[in-house]
């Protein structure tokens, strides 16, 4: 008998006293968590023929771990008595107790077998799923941070192809891409659905960002490729499918009770009682439509404090604002929220964004080179080369909006030296998106250090010509050549320096961090097949580091 459920369940956000778990259903449904002798029931909802609901279970006991069961009409179908996984649990925080964070990004949804292993590597969150399926006494994350391409819209594998041959000519616009809401439920479907994952998103709270291919390939690298984008006949209905399908999978669940409670459509859900399932499609594309014309109308960013470490999740998307004269990656009303959150008074202060703030400085020169060229620093002539380029190489990082690099640059400086409350002993950005792994810092003499960590990809490696091809652009003598390119489109110096400290390396890869009374620990696990076992890959350490305070003495390699 198929069952009831057709995704899920998936633990989202969780604190000290409650958990938000989040389910798709073949139908119009009520669903029930079951946990330590209470209930919790939420009716679904619908989106484009979709179900979906999301159960929030309170009143819980900070610090305790307490398995659940899921019923859908009555019916329990979670766990899966047949899988030979362990029962899913409710773990909620340990007042205080140091953060423990699993992250990282890049992620495609092809088979587990020997053929998908080959061309696209072993799945490291799966492989992941299995060692903490073991029970081999390996301490759980608090969170595991999705930082971007949590699904690929644009470049589709083959089973995603044959589902959208099953209902469209694939040789008509947009082909092999995605082209509306059904054709993402059933990409979400692909991306999660494998048993051993499944489990692990079923007790493991996450957080979840999008990049670009979440929509397409360099979304809104620059008013150039905006304006040819909406001159397709299928454009319009796929960002809109994108982002409603993104606010239902992803977005939803990264709320806290309180910030759903202040969220005007999720209030639809709560307050409906009619007899009927409430359809939210017709709103939820309006609610879409405007934030991909308007930005500021609302925010996919999100802040949560751990304890003594806060962590900020940051829309570099889809709150960009492209206009010649403003071009920024950050408009002003989420840059204006930075500003709120980017505080000091913590011992470390963690920020997510899908792109890396500090690129090597070879690229990061040669993204500020073109974008002032592509700009118009050299010509409209040059400009058009320049646009060219920077969609051929994906030149849109941080590094190509210099406004609100060095804007960004500048507060995380003062965070470092005490300006926005007590220095911290870190500001670390966490980045995901390049498909190459690595750790640099800032040169700085005083206050705190400032750090980049990046992990990717968790599933879809770089051809090996593309990793010598970064390696050249992005290290030695690429950082003093792009200055010179630099400086010769008249961009200024950054307004500080960083280098190397670790990497790079290109395993599909899933890294982890944790509190340490010495600092933060890092370190990063790829899965590794064994006797030909391509279904139980081990898991293996690629690389680690700590990163100590400045006031503590640090080994020669790892200083910076």
């Amino acid at each position: 008998m198929m069952s009831p459920l057709v995704l899920g369940p998936m633990m989202r956000y969780v604190d000290e006293t409650s958990a938000s778990i989040w389910v798709e259903t073949r139908g119009s449904a009520e669903v029930t968590v079951h946990a330590a002798g209470k209930s919790w029931t939420a009716r679904t909802f619908a989106v484009h023929g979709h179900h979906y609901a999301l159960v929030e279970v309170a009143a819980l006991e900070p610090g305790t771990v307490t398995p659940y069961t899921l019923q859908v009409n009555g019916t329990r179908v979670w766990p899966d008595p047949e899988s030979g996984l362990p029962p899913s649990k409710i773990a909620t925080l340990v007042p205080g107790r140091p953060l423990r964070l699993a992250f990282g990004s890049c992620r495609t949804s092809v088979p587990h077998d020997a053929s998908g292993n080959r061309s696209h590597g072993v799945d490291s969150l799966r492989a992941y799923a299995l060692r903490m399926a073991s029970d081999d006494g390996t301490p759980w994350p608090d969170l595991l941070a999705f930082l971007g391409d949590q699904v690929y819209a644009d470049s589709t594998s083959k089973h995603m192809q044959e589902f959208i041959r099953s209902r469209r000519d694939i040789k008509e616009p947009p082909g092999k891409e995605l082209k509306d809401y059904e054709e993402y439920a059933h990409l979400y479907y692909l991306a999660w659905s494998d048993p051993a994952n499944r489990w692990l998103l079923s007790t493991l709270p996450s957080a979840m960002i999008f990049d670009d291919h979440d929509i397409r390939d360099d979304w809104n690298a620059s008013r150039t490729w905006k304006q040819k984008m909406a001159t397709t006949p299928w454009w319009q209905e796929r960002v809109v499918s994108g982002l409603a399908s993104y606010w239902v999978y992803q977005h939803l669940g990264n709320l806290s009770p309180q910030e759903r409670a202040q969220d005007a459509l999720w209030q639809r859900v709560a307050r409906h009682a009619g007899p009927d399932e409430l359809d939210l499609s017709d709103e939820l594309d309006k609610l879409v439509e405007r934030a991909d014309s308007n930005p500021e109308t609302y925010r996919w960013s999100l802040c949560r404090d751990f304890g003594d470490t806060r962590l900020i999740v940051l829309d570099s998307r889809a709150a960009r604002d492209l206009s010649p004269d403003r071009r920024a990656l950050l408009d002003d009303g989420e840059m204006g929220w930075l500003d709120e959150n980017m505080r000091g008074g913590f011992r470390h202060l963690l920020i997510a964004t899908s792109l890396p703030f500090l690129l090597p400085m070879g690229l990061h020169h040669m993204e500020s080179w073109n974008e002032a060229v592509s700009e118009g620093a050299w010509g409209s002539r040059a400009a058009k080369a320049a646009e060219k380029l920077r969609q051929a190489l994906d030149l849109e990082h941080w590094a190509a909006f210099q406004k609100s690099f060095r804007h960004v640059a500048i507060m995380a400086a003062e965070v470092a030296d005490g300006k926005r409350g007590s220095a911290p002993e870190t500001v670390m950005f966490l980045s995901g998106d390049v498909h190459f792994s690595y750790v640099s810092e800032v040169r700085r003499a005083t206050g705190s250090r400032i750090i980049q960590v990046v992990c990717s990809p968790i599933r879809n490696p770089l051809p090996r010509l593309m990793r010598s091809v970064t390696a050249i652009l992005s290290y030695g003598l690429a950082e003093s050549l792009g200055a010179l390119a630099a400086r010769s489109a008249r961009v200024p110096d950054p307004p500080y320096t960083w280098a190397g400290i670790k990497g790079p390396w290109f395993d599909n890869n899933l890294a982890c961090l944790e509190v340490t009374p010495e600092g933060l620990d890092l370190w990063w696990q790829k899965g590794v097949v064994e006797g030909g076992d391509h279904l139980h890959p081990r898991l293996e350490q690629v690389a680690s580091l700590t990163i100590t305070p400045r006031n503590v003495e640090q080994p020669a390699s790892q200083a910076p």
